[in-house]
């Protein structure tokens, strides 16, 4: 039970003089209950092939398999692919457009051919999962703060219950505390649920701080796929493709480098705290 991809390419305007490699041969498995970052700097492939993994965009050669079957084939149900594997846009508020929270989030339910009531109770499990409390159900979503209708949006994806929830820059354009109460929402549902989640981001602090593993893209292809703690040692690769580590990971490479004995691989705040407070008093 997985998504495979295997030797995927996609390239924009094919054939024609304008080609433009999106994706270079991408060979990826995502296993089931994974929580992973996919980072890379604007133009690097990352929303191109988040939307290939649930059949938006196809493949210009390569397959994509999702438990066992190739989502491209002739007679594939894309339909329900979409159901299992949910994807949020990046500003998703902006696809917001019923005249009250609790409808819109039925809507991606009520495609799903479900009945009335397992519409309303899905509508209501989601938007309760993310935090918004019943006061809001009836109000405009127009009316909300960015953070809630930002939560909205991910309800109404939740609400179809994927097995793989893709989040594209869900923080973007929030405030840290906005940012922060988002993230700390999904990491709470994917550890409730188990649920694979797939994180694009630009902020190497936010995926330090949640994921299992993460991807770097640059110029269309995979630059690096490891557990976060090693793929941040490649701190000075990173910046020469315009990203950066966290910046405790420049702290403590500054302190090792000063002769403190303390682990360069710690990301994490706290960690970081105990690490060199340890440090100085042995």
């Amino acid at each position: 039970m997985s998504i495979i991809l295997d030797h995927v390419s996609h390239i924009y305007e094919a054939d024609t003089s304008m080609a433009f490699p999106a994706l270079t041969d991408i060979n990826l498995v995502i296993p089931d209950g994974q929580f992973i970052g996919l980072i890379g700097h604007t133009g690097s492939g990352k929303s191109t092939l988040v939307q290939h993994l649930n059949g938006l965009l196809k493949p210009t050669t390569g397959n994509i398999y999702y438990n066992g079957a190739d989502i491209n084939d002739a007679d594939y149900n894309k339909k329900e692919l979409r159901s299992k594997v949910g994807l949020v846009f990046q500003y998703p508020e902006h696809q917001l457009f019923e005249i009250d929270v609790f409808k819109d989030v039925c809507f991606g339910p009520k495609n799903l051919g479900l009945d009335r009531k397992e519409v309303e109770l899905r509508a209501y499990d989601a938007l309760k999962q993310v935090g918004i409390e019943d006061e809001y159900f009836y109000q405009s979503p127009f009316d909300l703060s960015g953070g809630q209708k930002r939560r909205v949006a991910i309800a109404g994806v939740l609400a179809m219950k994927p097995e793989v929830l893709i989040l594209d820059e869900p923080t973007a354009g929030l405030d840290p505390r906005g940012r922060d109460e988002i993230l700390d929402q999904i990491a709470k549902l994917r550890e409730e649920t188990g649920m694979t989640v797939i994180l694009v981001s630009h902020s190497m602090e936010d995926v330090a701080k949640y994921v299992d593993r993460i991807i770097v893209m640059n110029k269309s292809r995979v630059m690096f796929d490891d557990e976060p703690k090693k793929v941040f040692r490649h701190y000075k690769e990173l910046e020469e493709v315009g990203l950066a580590a966290p910046q405790i990971t420049y702290i403590m490479q500054t302190l090792k480098a000063k002769g403190l004995a303390v682990d360069t691989d710690i990301t994490g705040v706290e960690e970081a705290r105990d690490a060199i407070l340890k440090a100085i008093r042995g």
